[in-house]
């Protein structure tokens, strides 16, 4: 209250600041500020003060009246001024009304932005890999949603639920990538592609067995977005057959050879293995050990000696003379022999020596014409002869060897008649030719039992 007796008002000097507009909130209890005006359309959700400037207005009025000179006067003065600032105030209503309706129209206008605004925000979990976050989000579907968040896919990933499905608020998305695995499971290599984090899950995967198995690397070993190289070689069942007696075991090994080792039994000498002994064991696979023993043997063995022919004229066709006797060699063959499992194999020739070269033989071939014709001798029955002497064989020989051929001669009396090594060596007609040389000489007599046969 003023000292002076008089109330005094200062008129407005200038236009109205600018004041600060906060977003609609329609559960909030507070108004719109008086007076505030909002040209023109609002566009999209309001995300932050908006400043709304407001028109000028002149609002000044006369504070005072020329002072009476009376002391009524100023009491009549303090009243007048009364019933004008209720004028002022009832010609103020329809103006507010008419500030406050647009404004009314901008709040509803807010509000139903907000409210569409709600409606299209969804709150979803996106795991990638094991690790969830939760986001809110405009996309439709699941694919938008991956690309708004630049997650890539690609052949071999696995994403739940599938891309392309509508989202709604609370819905989860699963993104796994997949790994390739470069796995050497039981000898035979494999690439692989999955999902698993770690070799433990990728092996419960592949459905591999891993108790009691063999992991070139340990379980827990995370495999990255580059995959990884293991070897696998799960637990066997293998049979070892050796000396007599069958022992089976359970491995995890990669060879034959190992598996016989783990069962105890020791390899000597020349001791084999029914497969090879870098093989890869099977399961149910039965391997028998080979017991093998080694010896040698020698043995001689005859050289065959060659004959030599050669034709000579001064003999008679079909008389062979012996002028050097053949002579078989001799040699020492070595033979290697295997015994396996108490079974004697095969001798195998492993050296060859000559202690002595064959001699060959050499023989003088009659190449004369025979003559068949002797005079004195030529009518007689030389067949019934040697029906009776020999039984008609040229090659006939006495058990005793002295007598040969068809006329049983002795080697003595048939040489001395022109003939070559033995009669039973030489030709029927040749044996017929030197007879009846014998005949023309000393007559039937050296036939006594058969030479009456020669004249009927």
């Amino acid at each position: 209250m003023s000292s002076s007796p008089y109330e005094t008002y200062s008129p407005v000097s200038g236009p109205q600041q600018p004041q600060p507009y906060e977003p609609y909130d329609p559960h909030s209890a507070e108004t719109v500020a008086y007076g505030m005006s909002m040209p023109g359309p609002v566009p999209g959700p309001v995300s932050g003060p908006v400043t709304v400037p407001l028109p000028y207005e002149d609002t000044y009025r006369p504070a005072y009246e020329p002072p009476p000179t009376l002391p009524q006067q100023a009491v009549g003065g303090r009243a007048q001024d009364r019933r004008a600032a209720r004028r002022r105030k009832g010609s103020e209503r329809p103006d507010a009304i008419r500030r406050l309706l647009p404004q009314a129209l901008v709040v509803a206008f807010l509000a139903g932005g907000t409210t569409a605004f709600v409606a299209e925000d969804k709150a979803i979990e996106l795991s990638v890999d094991g690790k969830p976050r939760t986001l809110h989000t405009f996309a439709d579907d699941v694919t938008e949603l991956l690309a708004d968040e630049g997650v890539a896919v690609g052949a071999h990933d696995v994403v739940a639920p599938a891309p392309g499905t509508a989202l709604a608020s609370g819905d989860e998305v699963r993104v796994h990538y997949g790994r390739p695995v470069r796995i050497t499971l039981d000898g035979e290599r494999r690439e692989l592609w999955t999902t698993a984090q770690t070799v433990d899950e990728a092996l419960r995967q592949l459905g591999v067995r891993a108790e009691g198995a063999y992991l070139s690397l340990a379980r827990s070993q995370k495999i990255g977005r580059q995959g990884l190289t293991i070897d696998v070689r799960t637990e066997r069942t293998v049979t070892i057959m050796a000396d007599g007696r069958a022992r089976t075991i359970r491995t995890n090994v990669a060879t034959v050879g190992e598996a016989v080792a783990e069962a105890g039994i020791t390899l000597r000498g020349e001791d084999a293995i029914s497969v090879a002994a870098a093989s890869f064991p099977r399961d149910g696979q039965t391997v028998t050990v080979l017991r093998v023993t080694g010896t040698k043997e020698v043995r001689e063995e005859p050289i065959p000696y060659d004959v030599r022919r050669t034709q000579d004229m001064s003999l008679f066709k079909g008389t062979e003379v012996v002028d050097q006797a053949g002579r078989p060699g001799l040699r020492r063959v070595t033979f290697a022999v295997r015994t396996v499992n108490g079974v004697k194999g095969k001798p195998r020739r492993v050296r060859t020596e000559v202690v002595r070269a064959p001699r060959a033989q050499l023989v003088r071939v009659g190449a004369k014409p025979l003559p068949t014709s002797v005079q004195g001798a030529d009518g007689l029955d030389w067949g019934s002869l040697a029906a009776c002497e020999s039984g008609g064989r040229p090659n006939a020989v006495d058990p005793s060897g002295t007598y040969g051929g068809l006329y049983q001669f002795d080697t003595q009396t048939w040489q001395s008649l022109g003939g070559a090594g033995r009669p039973q060596d030489a030709t029927a007609s040749e044996q017929t030719f030197r007879a009846k040389k014998l005949y023309v000489k000393r007559g039937a007599g050296p036939w006594p039992h058969c030479g009456g046969r020669l004249h009927g």
